[in-house]
Formats: structure tokens, sequence, C-alpha cells
């Protein structure tokens, strides 16, 4: 009879509750990787990581952590899931109080004293645990035992840290987002953030990290995600980083023998905006459609609002930028804007919403402000009648500009936008809701005024989104179909728009997306496809960003499709 090998239990367990599967935790990894080399031979073989999602329930994670018999557990907490894990904790002490629970993560790194989870915790450190964590833990286990509850992290120079991309697994490059940084921190100030606390940026050796990637791509790694906050501030790193991932692009091309062919390869950075070098540019024209996103904080256009909260931006500048990128490169570009800035009225935001909306980002995600533990940002809150929601992620929920019933009005905007906007799913309908003129006449209007446009992007939207919650008292669980006829109702009988010219959008929409249903005000024209419609079903795993990519395609459809209706309506 053969019998399996005992199986060690962890001494030391790493785990944090993840927003998504697909997100693979950097920071446990980064401890991880230093176990040994900061808290003595042998650490790394006796610590195990775990990782969960903030969905599965609390007694279930307790159960998985206690079967594993260890000694410590070392939780990563975030703003997203700190009440799963304030849950998960009060759990762990009630059933073996003797495990020593060990709290690290930017939601405690700050204001430690007024939070439930730091007081059921045994230990938290602040800031840097790369070095501290695996020291704790060697005192935890072998002694003496530490007398502070509150550890200030130690932060070392980066040249003393080990690299943490061995500890990425193979199921994790094939299945996972892989989240990597070729810096740390950020010379910046704006008071919403974390990195505002930061001296300045720390760069890793390039060589070093360069050899990581490389090691990565090997492996079958192709979807990167750089969390550095400012990538293109040092020009030469950004250059010999995009070279590398272009390179390994060309090659398998080349080795398929199709140069045309969809790159496996997927690259995330952050930029700032107001900073494009042209050494930048001529390596970012090269990339193939599909391979490279840039998130581009825009947050505010308003030079006040700027200048209140410590953003230092050329907004002239930003705009070149932007325009550049989504006109001259096949990058995929996805904007920030953030409500809810100390001073920042409904109708400054909407002025700077447009501007962005002008500048043809392929999506703008709409944040509401959030007051980070630990940001300058609570400077305002008595100057400008900031009020936020007490518990997590602490969401402004009025200022004393904007009153609380128009914050939930641009909450459910904010969800609308997403839904509609940035999924990518309605781009030729979205051009008649947002009254944006086509393509073809876009210079014209930008040249003589926004006198020629029947209203913004912003109010337009705006007045759909209030229809919309009118109308149906939902934010959330709309099927396709129902998104379709929503549509419809609103652009014909609210906007008085001629129902051919949006039943053509909305086909040209609805064929792109592969959905399978039958629209009510569609039905007509989709019952004579019906036989076809499994070819168009094909299409349903396409990502959201390559609906995005072929969105000027289906306008210049849409506008030859109205040219073609106005005809014929003439010549009758």
């Amino acid at each position: 009879m053969d019998f399996l090998p005992a199986v060690t239990p962890p001494a030391i367990v790493l785990a944090t509750l993840n927003a998504k599967f697909i997100h693979a935790s950097l920071g446990l990894r980064c401890l991880l990787a230093n176990m040994d080399l900061h808290g003595g031979p042998g650490l790394r073989a006796r610590t195990q990581l775990r990782e969960f999602t903030i969905g599965q329930r609390p007694i279930q994670i307790a159960e998985e952590l206690l079967a594993l018999a260890p000694r410590v557990i070392g939780l990563g907490v975030y703003i997203w899931n700190t009440v799963e894990t304030t849950q998960l904790v009060r759990l762990l002490k009630a059933l073996r109080p003797d495990i020593k629970i060990v709290l690290g993560g930017p939601e405690v790194s700050f204001e430690t004293g007024e939070q439930e989870i730091c007081r059921l915790a045994d230990h938290v450190i602040t800031g840097w645990g790369d070095v501290s964590f695996p020291k704790l833990c060697r005192a935890l286990l072998d002694g003496p035992a530490p007398l502070m509850k509150i550890i200030p992290g130690e932060q070392p120079p980066l040249s003393e840290l080990a690299l943490p991309y061995n500890e990425y697994t193979a199921q994790d490059l094939a299945k996972r987002l892989l989240y990597v940084e070729a810096s740390r921190g950020c010379p910046f100030k704006c008071e919403f953030c974390l990195s505002s606390l930061d001296k300045t940026a720390w760069a890793f050796e390039l060589d070093g990290f360069m050899g990581e990637m490389d090691a990565l791509y090997r492996r079958g790694a192709r979807n990167f995600k750089f969390v550095d906050r400012t990538f293109n501030l040092k020009v030469d790193f950004s250059v010999r980083i995009l070279q590398f991932f272009l390179d390994r692009i060309k090659d398998a091309a080349g080795a398929a023998g199709a140069a045309g062919a969809a790159p496996e390869l997927f690259v995330h950075f952050e930029v700032v905006p107001d900073s494009l070098h042209e050494k930048l540019k001529a390596l970012i024209g090269q990339f193939p459609p599909g391979s490279l996103q840039f998130e581009v904080g825009i947050q505010s256009f308003n030079p006040e609002v700027q200048q209140r909260i410590s953003r230092r931006q050329d907004n002239d500048k930003t705009a070149e930028n932007l325009r550049w990128l989504v006109n001259e490169s096949q990058a995929h570009v996805h904007a920030d804007l953030i409500f809810g800035l100390p001073g920042e009225t409904l109708a400054s935001f909407a002025e700077g919403f447009d501007r962005l909306h002008s500048l043809g980002p392929h999506e703008i995600q709409f944040g509401i402000l959030k007051r980070l533990r630990g940001t300058p940002i609570a400077r305002h809150t008595a100057d400008f009648a900031m009020v936020y929601d007490p518990q997590p992620p602490y969401t402004i929920l009025q200022t004393g500009a904007v009153d609380f019933v128009a914050m939930q009005r641009i909450q459910r905007f904010a969800r609308y936008w997403e839904m509609l906007a940035n999924s990518g799913r309605f781009s030729a309908a979205l051009g008649l809701l947002l009254g944006t003129p086509a393509p073809a006449q876009l210079a014209t209007v930008q040249a003589s005024g926004p006198g020629l446009v029947a209203a913004s992007a912003f109010w337009n939207f705006l007045a759909f989104s209030d229809w919309l919650w009118q109308t149906t008292g939902k934010t959330h669980e709309f099927a396709p179909e129902k998104l379709v006829d929503v549509l419809f109702e609103h652009l014909t009988a609210v906007r008085a728009l001629a129902a051919d010219e949006v039943r053509a959008a909305l086909l040209l929409d609805y064929r792109a997306s592969g959905a399978r249903g039958r629209p009510h005000c569609l039905a007509e024209l989709l019952g004579a496809e019906r036989q076809t419609a499994s070819a168009g079903a094909s299409q349903r795993g396409a990502q959201r960003q390559s609906r995005h990519v072929s969105q000027q395609n289906q306008q210049s459809q849409q506008q030859s499709h109205r040219d073609a209706v106005q005809k014929a309506a003439a010549a009758a």
C-alpha cells in the first residue's frame, strides 16, 4: 500500500482578498521573495501564499487558513477588502487566538488607532513590509517576542530587495494579470493619492529588472501591468522597457509569418499626461493595435482645483499629448477623471469632462473622490464642507459645491457611463446620445466653437442618466437587449431623433457586439438575419479594447448608413 509523504504545515501563511481571481497580488510576492534574505535561511520554505477574493465568504476563508495550521498569518489590507478582511480577522481570533495575525498594506498604514481591524490584530506593519515582515516573523517564531504592536516598515534601497517575479506560478502566467514594477514612489504631491507622501520615485536596477521580464516572457507571460505611478518620467528607462516588448512583438510576428496578426502580448502603463518625449512617441507609434494600453491620469482640467490639491499639470500639453496618442498611435487610451475634488462644481467638472471627451480617449474612467487614509486631501474637509462616507471606501457624499442629491446623480452617471461608453458596445449610438458630430464634421465644429453642438457630452449623458434612473430604478443587471431598447426609447421619444437613424446606429452596434437576443426595436431588422446570427455570436469573446480599436470603422459605417437614409428620404 502506497502512502503519501507527510506534508509539513507552513509556519507562516501570507494571504489577501483580491477583487477578482484574475488579479495576482504583487505585494504578497514581494514579501515571499524576501523571507530568506531578510528573515534568515529557511524562512521561505516555511511560508505559503494563499489568495482569495472578496466574493468568498469569510468563514470559508477562515476554514481554509486554519486547515494549514500556521503559527503566523500575514494579511494584506486595502481599501477594497478591509470590510471582508476585518470579518476574517474577527473569526480567526475567535477560533484560534494563539495564531499571530500580522496586518500590512495601505489601508492599515495610517490612522491605525481608529480601526477595529488593527485592534483585533497582534501586529501592524505600516509602510513597506519587504524587510520588516520577515524580521517580525523570525521574532514571532524563534524569539525574542517583539514588544511593539505597530511597527514602522523599513524602507531599504531597492538594490537590497529580492525581486518577486519567480513567485508567479505557471497558473498565474497562464490565467492571471501579472503586476510588475520598474520603480516605486512618485515625485508628485497630488493630495488625493497616498503617493503624495513619497519624497521621490525610486527605480529598480534596470539590467536586473529587464532580466526578470525576459525570464517571465520565456516562461510564457504575455500580460504585463506596470504599477509604476510615473512610468514615463525617466525617459531612458521607459525607452528600454518599451523596446523590450516591441522587439518581442516583432519577433513573434516574424516567426508566425504574419506581421499583421493580432499580438499575443499586452502591456499596460500609467503615464504622466503632460510629458511624452519624442523618443517615446517613436516607439509607441510602432506598437500594433491591441498590444499597448496607457492609463492617463487627468483627474481635473480645472486650474484652481489643480492648484488647491497640489497637482502640477500643463493642461495644454496634456491635451496635445492625448490627441497624439489617440490620433497618431494605435495604443488604447484610458483617461481618468475624479469628481468631488474640493471646490469643483458640477459646471466646472462638466467643462473638463467635455474637454477630455473631445480629445477622443477610448475610455474615460469616471471616478468619485475617496478619502484614502493618510492622504493630505483631509486638510480641505472643513473649508470645503467635505462629507465622506465613514465606511470603506470612504466615498465623498457631498461638498460645499455639490450637495448629496447631485452627488447621487453623478454616482449613477459613473455607473451608466461604464456600462454604455466604456464597454465599447455602443460606439455608434453613443455619438447620437452625446450630441457629438460625426467624425467628418468634428474638425469643423472644433474650429467654430461649441455653438454648433446642441449640448455638451456631459450634460446630454447626465440627462440620459437621470431619465434611465427615473424610468427603471436600476443601475445594474441590464441585459444587452434592454440597453438597446432603452437607448432607442430615449433617443426617439425624449431626444426626438429620427427612428430610422437611431435603429441604424443601434443595429451597427448590436451586430458588432455578437449578442444573441433580439431587442424589440430591432426585431424586424434582425428577423431577416436569424440564420446568420451564429456567425455574429462567434465574436462574443472579443475583448472590450478590441471594440474600441474598431470604433472609428464603426462610426464610418454609421455615417455611410446615415447618408443613405437621408438620400432615400430625399428621393421619396
